[in-house]
């Protein structure tokens, strides 16, 4: 007896076609492939047009080429859902010696999680998080700002992001500090 994948009825972007791959494994999904960092007009294009018809979910690796496809595809189509894996889901569990990242090695159990926690840019944000309170926390600069991101993104299903892009990411999400502070202690 096999057992039923969800379904997922927006189309999933993703980055090439060792994803689309991997996501058969955890999902039943169409997906548009971006062809790597290098994301041209056709697929913008589509992109667009899939927007329209059925919505878009982007799920891009884990690394500064996946954020850069995030940003590129999220010009274009301001309104996509977005799911993220950690690192440590995207690493790669055997032979590899790069140290690779991508959704091709993500578990199907961490890609169906992804997918389930799905954040979704607002447009009138309500985030009341700016540099200063950042910086209070120990996100933007410090010993263990780098960390205490991570946890943050991973907890809030946000992704791991540098100073600059974690600020934009938390407002774009509509991130509050309450969540932020709930995060951080619980995790003290």
């Amino acid at each position: 007896m096999t057992k039923l994948l969800p379904e997922i009825n927006e189309v999933v972007i993703v980055e090439g076609h060792s994803d689309t791959q991997n996501l058969a494994r955890a999902v039943v999904a169409d997906t548009i492939e971006t062809g790597g960092s290098a994301v041209n007009a056709s697929a913008l294009e589509r992109i667009k047009l899939a927007e329209k018809k059925r919505g878009v979910i982007i799920l891009t690796d884990p690394d500064f080429n996946g954020q850069r496809i995030r940003e590129l595809v999220t010009k274009v189509v301001p309104t996509a859902k977005q799911a993220f894996i950690t690192q440590n889901q995207g690493r790669a569990a055997k032979d590899n010696p790069h140290q690779t990242l991508g959704v091709e090695h993500a578990s199907p159990a961490d890609l169906q999680a992804a997918l389930a926690q799905l954040v979704t840019p607002k447009k009138s944000a309500m985030s009341d998080i700016d540099k200063a309170f950042l910086l209070q926390q120990g996100l933007l600069a410090g010993a263990n700002a780098r960390q205490r991101r991570q946890l943050v993104g991973d907890v809030l299903h946000i992704g791991y992001a540098n100073g600059k892009q974690f600020l934009r990411r938390t407002q774009q999400f509509g991130i509050t500090k309450l969540q932020i502070l709930t995060v951080l202690k619980g995790n003290d």
